[in-house]
């Protein structure tokens, strides 16, 4: 099975990719003196929102800030999502990339070690640092493309030759690097109009979106100009939202009717979406 058909399957219910992002801070009061806090944390909320769910992405950092504590519980997680969700991808969201040799590592790292289905990846060294992530069959990458964060175009928006910068990353991640069809694109869910922008010039990959929820993203925008009907599948990607909405011991549940009602949000998008092309 290629990525590709791994992710269309995923996301044939949903659109919806739970960022697992732990805070120790803000788990569960009854959690949040266990040592293996983190790791309960995890696994429940992935039983819990594992039907409403396309796709998992756990954020490295906040495991590998926590020491061997993390690393165990990320283990736990990822063992929690092939458990409760077998269908659904999981994303390394580490942004990594180096020079050759160690991309080859960090690409060991992600798809032999960890056994993720996709890794995030940084495009700033060029195809060094790409081409190593690409040569293991049925793993994608999500490139960053134009992300959400507020300094982003200080880079991303750079023009030479009249094309800014995310523009020409998705060029080349389109026509240089997609050869066994597993690349994708992160894109931040915040940045509106260029959202279209990016898919004209990379129509076949599909897309990673951060920023809805606490960063302000618009849902029925990024949806309409991501995940319309003539668009590779995709996924929107949510964490504050959904992980912590209660501190009690119901913060399952509360995880759940969240992951819930944003599928049921995207899917109503889509097809306002898809009612306005056929107009």
């Amino acid at each position: 099975m290629t990525f590709l058909e791994k992710l269309a399957g995923a996301v044939a219910a949903s659109n919806v990719c739970v960022g697992l992002d732990p805070v120790p801070e803000k788990l569960p009061d009854h959690l949040a003196q266990r040592r293996d806090g983190i790791a309960l944390f995890c696994e429940a909320i992935v039983e819990a929102t594992a039907p409403f769910t396309a796709a998992y992405k756990p954020n490295l950092a906040f495991f590998e800030a926590l020491g061997i504590d993390g690393w165990n519980a990320l283990e736990r997680a990822v063992a929690a999502v092939r458990r409760y969700a077998p269908d659904a991808v999981i994303i390394g969201d580490g942004k990594r990339n180096d020079i050759g040799n160690t991309a080859r590592l960090y690409a060991r790292a992600m798809f032999d070690t960890w056994g993720f289905d996709a890794a995030t990846v940084n495009p700033y060294l060029g195809s060094d640092g790409i081409l190593p992530f690409l040569q293991f069959p049925g793993r994608g990458i999500f490139v960053l493309a134009l992300t959400s964060n507020g300094s982003a175009g200080e880079l991303q928006d750079h023009t030479d030759n009249s094309e800014p910068l995310y523009l020409h990353v998705a060029r080349l991640a389109q026509e240089e690097w997609n050869d066994n069809g597993n690349v994708g694109l992160v894109v931040g869910a915040t940045k509106g109009g260029k959202i279209r922008e990016v898919g004209e010039a990379a129509p076949d990959l599909p897309f990673l979106l951060p920023g809805i929820g606490a960063q302000g993203g618009d849902l029925e925008k990024a949806v309409h100009a991501a995940l319309g009907p003539n668009r590779p599948p995709g996924l929107i990607n949510s964490s504050r939202g959904i992980l912590y909405g209660s501190n009690g011991r119901e913060f399952d549940r509360v995880a759940a009717e969240a992951a819930k009602t944003l599928r049921d949000q995207i899917q109503a998008a889509k097809k306002t979406g898809t009612d306005r092309v056929k107009r």
